[in-house]
């Protein structure tokens, strides 16, 4: 018969605390959202406060009166003479264009509200205006209709029962509107549209809307010949018609619905300074946060101010995980700096392989610590803006034992492409033995795959291209 009974058992147990739990979040948000998580955190805990505002506000209250308000005097003088009178700027001469600011455009206009905006201005009953808009609620942002006639019908019951050819004569006017092109169902009924548009007498326009209907497969495989007997154009006819084809634009509701541009912040620096390589952490990524110790001081030791401990431990947690985000994405940058100097320094063909574990063992951290760091986080060098996953790459065994990582062979195959005969462009064995010539042993079907991944056609294809 089982009795209860009490055991004692020694182990040792991994627990993830809070504070550790919360440095792995911070570790691995891209910029914005830190910087998101810590403008939450300074207006719901009191504890915190922004280092910036703080040293801010030390300075002007150690101002004395007079010279506060001689400093806002002088500010107030500034921003009136800025607002009111014309600058002038040393830099500009009246031999040079005067600078222009861009202003991005941030009214949010879709295709869809460029659309119905237009349909407004026709002259149409309610029925016709419904079965408009329904047209219009199928189109998608490249400007095709996605939805059958049928489909767009079958939407308006059972408020309105439509015909068919009402739908149809609707769909003609909707084709009428700008961007040209708009509303097609086809490739090719989108660029036949674009092509009525111009004038009757224009050169080539019957033969290009022959080809935009028909024959739009052979002109993108680039069978001229075969263009040429089938409709028994001359060279100069077709070439004619080939120019007004290619003036469309394939998708044209891309030219009204634009997404907002997406810029990326570089959480490291890395230059050249007095022939060695520095990596600095940007400062302006993040607030610079502290602990607030005027009301730190203020806390009693007894408990009545539970509240505010609790408030004050979590700034403190969230200070050391930013200290230590900021000193793991340090050590990172310096690895992958420091083992990637030739391809700072010479370009994509000297990129040396490596790997997580590689970066790991250096640093002495795990990898999944190491892959949190590279994820969505971006290192500005003299090659541009690059994000760190971009320096792994995978490690091919050369002919010498020594290893070239997958990045420096496509920058070579795009070398060898671009300095190629273009009317005996280099097979795919071709690219394979002059790689091996140089000590990459890399298969054929290796080179076809790199080749497509850069999205560079085949060698058959570069020859039609030239010869066309």
């Amino acid at each position: 018969m089982l009795k209860p009974s009490l055991q004692l058992r020694l182990g040792q147990q991994l627990t993830m605390t809070p504070q550790l739990q919360q440095a792995i979040r911070l570790l691995q948000l891209p910029i914005l959202d830190l910087q998101s998580q810590i403008q939450d955190a300074l207006e719901s805990n009191i504890m915190l406060e922004s280092a910036d505002e703080a040293q801010e506000t030390a300075s002007r209250a150690a101002e004395s009166p007079r010279e506060a308000v001689e400093s806002r005097i002088v500010d107030d003088t500034w921003s009136d003479t800025r607002v009111i009178g014309p600058r002038n700027d040393s830099s500009w001469s009246s031999s040079e264009p005067r600078p222009t600011q861009d202003f991005e455009d941030h009214s949010g206009e879709t295709l869809r509200d460029h659309l119905l905006w237009q349909l407004g201005f026709e002259k149409l009953d309610a029925r016709n205006t419904a079965i408009g808009q329904a047209i219009i609620d199928a189109v998608n942002d490249d400007g095709y209709l996605v939805d059958s006639l049928e489909t767009i019908q079958a939407s308006l019951q059972p408020e309105l029962s439509v015909s068919l050819d009402e739908v149809e004569h609707m769909l003609a006017e909707i084709q009428r509107l700008d961007p040209a092109g708009i509303a097609a169902r086809s490739l090719g009924e989108c660029l036949c549209l674009q092509l009525r548009q111009l004038e009757p007498g224009t050169p080539g326009l019957e033969l290009a809307v022959v080809l935009a209907n028909d024959h739009l497969e052979l002109v993108a495989e680039h069978q001229f010949p075969a263009l040429r007997r089938e409709l028994r154009a001359t060279d100069e006819e077709l070439q004619d018609a080939l120019a007004l084809v290619r003036a469309c634009h394939p998708r044209p509701g891309s030219s009204i619905f634009s997404g907002t541009a997406e810029y990326v912040v570089p959480d490291v620096f890395v230059r050249k300074q007095d022939k060695r390589w520095v990596v600095e952490v940007n400062a302006a990524t993040a607030p610079r946060i502290r602990v607030n110790q005027a009301y730190a001081g203020l806390l009693s030791r007894d408990g009545d101010h539970d509240v505010l401990r609790t408030q004050l431990q979590e700034a403190r947690w969230l200070v050391r995980s930013l200290e230590i985000r900021n000193d793991t994405l340090l050590k990172v940058a310096r690895c992958i700096v420091e083992r990637q100097q030739a391809f700072l320094e010479h370009g994509e063909e000297l990129m040396e392989p490596m790997v997580l574990r590689d970066v790991a063992e250096e640093v002495e951290m795990h990898e999944s610590t190491i892959s949190r760091v590279t994820t969505n986080k971006y290192m500005h060098t003299p090659r541009g803006v690059i994000e760190f996953r971009y320096f792994f790459s995978s490690h091919v065994q050369a002919a010498d034992g020594s290893g070239c990582s997958s990045t420096a062979i496509r920058a070579k195959m795009r070398k060898l492409i671009g300095q190629e005969d273009p009317r005996r462009p280099m097979s795919d064995n071709k690219i394979a033995k002059a790689l091996s010539n140089d000590g990459i042993q890399v298969a054929r079907r290796t080179v076809a795959k790199y080749r497509e991944a850069m999205q560079i056609p085949s060698s058959s294809e570069r020859r039609r291209i030239a010869i066309r």
